[in-house]
């Protein structure tokens, strides 16, 4: 039998065991039960692919078209980066899922700047300032393109960007966890394009085009688009009517980013169509889309009527065209900085 010493020594030793458990699990709920900044971001996505203006494309699509208006809008990106400014001037990145997650912050007042973190075209530009945080997108040539606008750059289309700005948040220490919705809203914009024939679409094998005049970059605290302009190239489809393309763009530049609408009487915008003919023969076409593209600044739909290839081109030579062989003129893709 233990003596009354012996039993006391032993009640003693589990009495330790026990208190140093219950310190251990203290310890491991120790974060998410005491005073500290427990920020939720709580993300939801903006799937627009234009803004209104003067032409409702939404309410006045046309039922002759192979498109719905719905099938332009853009989905939700895979993922979020959040930079976290604080007002000594330093910044912190993290990343997020699509739905959001726990924002990593110190206690006391900051600006928040998120973007989606899954684009591959997109350059981005002094993000040390929310206030000078800006994108553009890769430098893109076309063999034997001809510059449509002097002095411009021609460009790939940029990826579909998503931004928002929260300009100050006090971030608290609590007990419980914080929700803060984050609504992010698209940066880029998509056109519709069409070319219509009236004559020769049958002569058509390739087609690609150009849009110039467009913005070159946008900053991301407000969606202000700058005012330099670049020339975005992209491919082409043959449909039943024509040629159509889906251009993505940051809208026409030198614009606010409040949503507010105005146009600088100054741009000018043009449209290439470059086709290759099924006799190998290379035409190209410049349409002026001034008066279209500064109607839907940030989006919409350009209609070019009437575009035609007479018989005599199309049916002059071999006809033993092979649209897979070289000779087209590839694209090569330049990844450039912002300057």
């Amino acid at each position: 039998m233990l003596s009354i010493y012996g039993r006391y020594c032993t009640f003693m030793g589990m009495a330790v065991l026990l208190l140093a458990a219950c310190r251990k699990d203290l310890c491991y709920d120790h974060e998410k039960h005491a005073l500290s900044v427990k920020t939720d971001v709580a993300a939801d996505w903006e799937q627009e692919w234009e803004r209104t203006y003067r032409v409702d494309w939404k309410n006045n699509w046309k039922e002759e078209w192979s498109r719905e208006y719905d099938e332009l809008r853009p989905s939700k990106a895979t993922g979020i980066r959040a930079l976290v400014y604080q007002t000594d001037g330093r910044y912190v990145e993290n990343n997020l899922n699509a739905d959001g997650g726990r924002l990593p912050m110190e206690e006391g007042i900051q600006a928040l700047l998120f973007y989606n973190n899954d684009t591959e075209y997109i350059v981005f530009g002094d993000l040390s300032s929310s206030v000078s945080a800006s994108v553009t997108t890769r430098t893109l040539t076309r063999g034997n393109f001809q510059s449509l606008h002097a002095n411009e750059r021609t460009v790939n289309q940029p990826d579909q960007l998503y931004g928002s700005y929260i300009e100050e948040y006090e971030a608290q220490r609590t007990l419980e966890s914080v929700s803060l919705p984050v609504t992010l809203r698209p940066l880029t914009y998509t056109y519709m394009i069409r070319f219509e024939f009236s004559a020769g679409l049958k002569y058509v094998a390739l087609a690609r085009g150009a849009l110039a005049g467009m913005a070159e970059s946008v900053y991301l605290q407000d969606g202000h688009t700058g005012a330099k302009t670049a020339t975005v190239m992209f491919d082409c489809t043959l449909e039943d009517f024509g040629v159509e393309a889906l251009v993505k763009t940051f809208g026409v530049p030198n614009y606010p980013g409040d949503h507010y609408t105005r146009v600088d009487g100054e741009n000018r915008y043009t449209l290439n169509l470059e086709v290759r003919l099924s006799n190998g023969k290379i035409k190209n076409f410049e349409f002026d889309v001034t008066d279209q593209v500064a109607s839907q600044p940030r989006g919409g739909v350009l209609i070019v009527n009437d575009v035609e290839i007479s018989d005599e081109e199309g049916q002059e030579g071999s006809g033993a065209f092979d649209p897979t062989v070289e000779g087209w003129g590839d694209y090569i893709d330049i990844p450039l900085p912002i300057i």
